[in-house]
């Protein structure tokens, strides 16, 4: 497996990761925070856009959507496995080919898929780490999303999450 399809896979479970444990907190009864809902939105939406620039469709989301819980679980449905597909299939041509886009603020830019493949998954790491801070603040225990723990409960060396 090349390691732009274990980033693609990974960013499947981190995200199936996050939204259990959203859930669970829910369950127990807790309120989750406005802003880490805002963030995660922000990761799904981005993940939608960057997917819908790279095979030129229009997208139906905006940068800063907010989305509710049940919001976050079909966007997540609908782009994340997508997205590790993309990441998984794409031959080295599709890699290289540079994709023409505007940005939210209007400005052009023309970005390698390769790139952008790579760039959705990192930005998705950067902002669930805010997620696990915002959670934290609020008094639910955050979920570890970090590459290394899902690489090693693929090995069986660690505990799997929530």
């Amino acid at each position: 497996m090349n390691t732009l399809e274990k980033l693609g896979i990974f960013n499947v479970w981190a995200n199936e990761t996050l939204l259990r444990r959203l859930d669970s907190s829910v369950a127990a009864g807790k309120e989750l925070p406005a802003n880490a809902l805002r963030l995660f939105s922000h990761v799904l939406n981005a993940q939608s856009i960057w997917l819908c620039r790279v095979v030129n469709e229009g997208c139906g989301v905006k940068v800063w959507q907010e989305h509710d819980l049940d919001g976050l679980h079909v966007l997540h449905e609908h782009t994340s496995a997508r997205l590790a597909s993309l990441c998984a299939t794409t031959d080295e041509a599709e890699l290289n080919r540079l994709v023409e886009y505007t940005n939210s603020l209007g400005q052009a830019y023309s970005t390698p898929v390769q790139d952008i493949l790579t760039h959705a998954v990192v930005h998705a790491s950067y902002h669930r780490g805010q997620v696990a801070t915002r959670l934290r603040e609020a008094g639910i225990e955050p979920v570890n999303t970090d590459f290394v723990t899902y690489c090693r409960e693929q090995m069986g060396q660690a505990e799997p999450q929530l």
